[in-house]
């Protein structure tokens, strides 16, 4: 009887060591993620605690199993060792692949991009679209850095830092470390080529970000900005006032303002450079790096002057002399008092 007993024991104990074991195994193994679906990007917001990980992955409909899921990942410790950000989960991942994946926090990253910038706000809520950071945050932190930094930036000048392109950056990267990236972003950016150019024109690389924001504004036709560059250039060479309307623009702080008229030029602020020589503080808006390169090799020309063509396409009759250029102005009044007249004989035929 004993050995029967000793048998029967043994026979049971094996029962329930297979089935444990196949039920473990069952438990790592089966796919349990996005089962029969397409891979999907899951964030776990900052804060997040594994019962806010369980209601999101059950809520978004990523588990099969959520029980299976729950009891590994407490076995594994995860409960306890939640990393925030942004993941994507691959389809039929078993329940070890998806816990050792989120508990190392191999994070997904994130595209970010910024461009047509005329404001620290702007960018605040352009460059944390993405991201898990709040407008707000970034634009208290970039504030911060401005009135401290041992760069060169300031209030006035710190979107130059800023170089328009397409970033890959984590989705809980903080504040200070996403402005710190941009700096470094901008370092590569101005590369010893660059720095030579600038150099050459005697004009710092903020400098040159500012007059790049000026050509930027001027011209729609992009062919046409080494030779406003070169324009502007000659005119700071000669210490000329600029008399660059978007600057106008600008220090009225009204960018639907279409024509300036002699009531803006009269404006008291350092982007009125139609009172104030050289270059404004700071860039008018957050110019491209096309733009910046076409002041880095602009064309060289005896221009100072330039005036809107009088066929309307967007281009530039450019002059040496005031003479040439008043002649220019000219033609150009002209055709808009045309094209006014036009525009008035339509309206009383309508």
């Amino acid at each position: 009887m004993k050995g029967f007993r000793r048998l029967a024991l043994f026979l049971l104990f094996s029962v329930l060591l297979i089935t444990f074991v196949f039920y473990f195994y069952q438990i790592c193994y089966t796919p349990n993620i996005l089962v029969g679906k397409e891979p999907r990007e899951l964030i776990i917001p900052d804060s997040a605690t594994f019962k806010t990980v369980q209601q999101i992955l059950h809520e978004g409909g990523y588990v099969q199993d959520l029980i299976s899921f729950s009891f590994l990942a407490r076995l594994m410790g995860y409960d306890k060792q939640i990393k925030p950000g942004r993941y994507v989960l691959r389809a039929n991942m078993n329940n070890l692949e998806a816990i050792r994946y989120l508990r190392l926090g191999r994070q997904e990253p994130v595209m970010i991009t910024f461009n047509n910038v005329r404001l620290i706000p702007e960018l605040a809520k352009k460059i944390t679209r993405n991201i898990a950071m709040t407008p707000a945050a970034f634009e208290a932190a970039l504030i911060q850095f401005a009135m401290t930094n041992s760069y060169g930036f300031n209030k006035d000048n710190v979107l130059a830092m800023f170089i328009p392109n397409t970033y890959e950056v984590y989705y809980d990267v903080s504040p200070e470390g996403l402005i710190e990236r941009m700096y470094e972003e901008y370092r590569k950016f101005w590369n010893e080529e660059r720095m030579d150019k600038a150099k050459a024109l005697g004009l710092t690389p903020v400098e040159v970000s500012i007059l790049a924001s000026i050509v930027q504004a001027e011209t729609v036709k992009r062919e046409e900005a080494p030779v406003i560059a070169g324009l502007y250039i000659n005119r700071l060479k000669k210490d000329m006032l600029l008399q660059a309307d978007p600057t106008l623009v600008y220090a009225w702080g009204d960018f639907s303002l279409k024509r300036v008229l002699n009531q803006h030029k009269e404006i008291d602020s350092p982007y009125n450079t139609y009172k104030y020589k050289g270059l404004p503080p700071g860039p008018i808006n957050m110019p491209e790096i096309y733009f910046i390169d076409a002041v880095l090799n602009h064309k060289p020309s005896n221009y100072l002057y330039m005036c809107a063509r009088e066929d309307f396409s967007g281009y530039h009759n450019f002059a040496a002399t005031l003479t040439e250029h008043n002649r220019n102005a000219a033609r150009y009044q002209q055709a808009l008092t045309r094209e006014q007249r036009k525009a008035r004989l339509l309206n009383k035929k309508m």
